[in-house]
């Protein structure tokens, strides 16, 4: 039975960024992430390395998450940690962290898928963002994935699309090393897009039926053409960084906006909701936005703080979970995420 206040300490670990959260049943008390700066001298995360940082980062994170929280550990009522998709190494440090502080407070242990956080994250009780209602699209964005799913209810979800390769954060990443910026490549992507021209480089759209993606062949295509230019001028991209970034970022925002549209005349289901790292990049938010104006779609974004990997939209999961005593069925839910490709 819920008690007046629920407790819910959570624990994400999937990638790169260890983070835990507290939450006094819907509302965040305080939201924790440490991220791991090592990975940006090889341009990409390295299994071994982050699974041994977050070695490091873990028992402080939790610490200070409780600590700011203004909680005692004994006050908790349960405990929820990422158990997939993720880096193998990276979850079995969140899995047997939590595990065992659970068996020590003699609580509730709570599995959380992440891509499932990551659309349940809009449920998190935050003046900063408005919650859908049911039934509603998620679109799941990130260096990992990309997905369509039609969301019924907090734990009846049905993925309708995904990419068919590279996921959408990977393509902005293996396109900003080849135009010789920092990992991760997205967020400068988007600052430099701002300041270029959108409609200086064209890019095709790729022919993908129904509503899977597919970002390989922009990739390449991007590839060729930073050779054919590099190679007339060997200081095009400095002199044209600008409007490149512009260009493919038009280019995935026109790719994600018509798969989007064309998932909301199949489904007659015309509320949207982001989530995931790349949701915080502004090309995207402002596509959803002018379309929202437009009145195709009412639109779902949520809070930055909640876009890449935390321990907050685990922590909405577990509460759920929780309340509807979810954690004493071992039984599979009604929850098809499993078909999702997995970081590793």
């Amino acid at each position: 039975m819920q008690k007046e206040n629920t407790y819910i300490l959570a624990i994400e670990s999937s990638c790169d960024d260890t983070s835990a959260a507290v939450f006094c049943n819907d509302k965040k008390l305080s939201n924790i992430i440490a991220s791991q700066k090592v990975h940006e001298a090889y341009g990409g995360v390295v299994p071994e390395l982050a699974s041994r940082a977050h070695q490091q980062n873990i028992v402080p994170v939790v610490n200070q998450a409780i600590k700011e929280a203004g909680i005692e550990k004994y006050q908790l009522n349960a405990i929820a940690y990422t158990q997939g998709p993720g880096l193998l190494g990276s979850l079995l440090v969140g899995a047997s962290f939590a595990k065992s502080l659970a068996l020590a407070l003699d609580i509730p242990l709570i599995e959380v898928n992440h891509m499932q956080a990551h659309i349940l994250a809009h449920f998190i009780d935050d003046e900063a963002q408005k919650k859908p209602e049911f039934p509603f699209l998620g679109i799941t964005i990130s260096g990992g994935h990309t997905q369509i799913v039609q969301v019924d209810d907090y734990f009846t979800m049905k993925v309708i699309g995904e990419t068919l390769d590279d996921a959408i954060g990977e393509a902005f990443d293996k396109c900003g090393k080849m135009l010789q910026l920092p990992y991760p490549a997205g967020p400068h992507i988007d600052r430099l897009a701002k300041e270029g021209n959108p409609q200086r480089f064209q890019f095709s759209e790729p022919k993908v039926d129904g509503l899977n993606f597919s970002f390989s062949g922009l990739k390449t295509a991007v590839l060729y053409f930073l050779r054919r230019e590099t190679k007339a001028n060997p200081n095009f991209i400095k002199e044209n960084i600008t409007d490149i970034c512009a260009s493919l970022q038009y280019t995935v925002v026109t790719i994600l906006m018509n798969k989007i549209n064309k998932a909301i005349k199949k489904t007659d289901i015309n509320r949207v909701a982001i989530g995931g790292g790349v949701s915080a990049n502004s090309g995207i938010r402002n596509a959803l936005i002018n379309a929202q104006e437009k009145g195709k779609l009412e639109a779902f974004i949520p809070k930055f703080e909640y876009c890449t990997d935390n321990a907050g939209m685990i922590a909405i999961v577990g509460y759920y979970k929780y309340i509807q005593q979810r954690h004493l069925d071992n039984s599979r839910e009604n929850l098809q995420l499993a078909s999702a490709r997995s970081k590793f």
